[in-house]
């Protein structure tokens, strides 16, 4: 099955996130004319896809908070410090699911608790499930793309500078974004 309509009954299983072909990113206001794209490169997740009742799947997901990567080195130096992130004390950040629902055939929509910086607070993903096939290495492979819009300041995540022409250097809403790819486990 290599159809991105492709049902996900069927699918029941426990799967974990393919680091290399998955995409955590983030997508954030610069100045307010432009926007900068970054990505954690280093994280962990797993997830239990009940294809049959998908209100019975969960998901985790540990991201190690120093693997930012804007393709800056000065200014991920600045997010690793303590006015953003604060690496030495939050080296992670984490996401467990509280809630599924499917949408329709391939919409979802996963709830869970986001932790950054020590605060937890709930947020929600729209997903769209983009199919199913077997690799060349006979494993089961899922694809699933998705994103939402979250305020840093909820998260403590403050620091900003004002533009002399008004407005500020980074925008408080931030874009995360998910490309997943996810094998099933033996």
């Amino acid at each position: 099955m290599t159809t991105a309509t492709a049902s996900i009954a069927g699918l029941t299983g426990q799967y974990a996130l393919d680091p290399s072909h998955t995409r955590i990113g983030f997508v954030a206001r610069h100045a307010m004319v432009t926007k900068v794209r970054g990505a954690f490169n280093d994280f962990e997740g797993s997830g239990y896809l009940d294809g049959d009742n998908p209100a019975n799947s969960k998901v985790s997901v540990r991201i190690q908070a120093k693997s930012i990567d804007t393709r800056n080195e000065q200014r991920d130096g600045h997010l690793r410090s303590n006015e953003f992130f604060d690496m030495e004390n939050y080296p992670e950040i984490t996401f467990a699911s509280t809630e599924a629902k499917q949408l329709d055939d391939t919409g979802f929509q996963l709830t869970g608790d986001l932790t950054i910086k020590g605060v937890t607070k709930p947020v929600t993903v729209d997903f769209t499930f983009e199919g199913a096939t077997i690799d060349p290495w006979g494993n089961q492979r899922i694809g699933f793309d998705g994103s939402t819009t979250i305020n840093r300041k909820d998260w403590g995540v403050t620091w900003n500078a004002p533009l002399e022409a008004g407005g500020v250097l980074v925008s408080e809403k931030v874009t995360l974004e998910f490309e997943i790819s996810a094998v099933k486990q033996a």
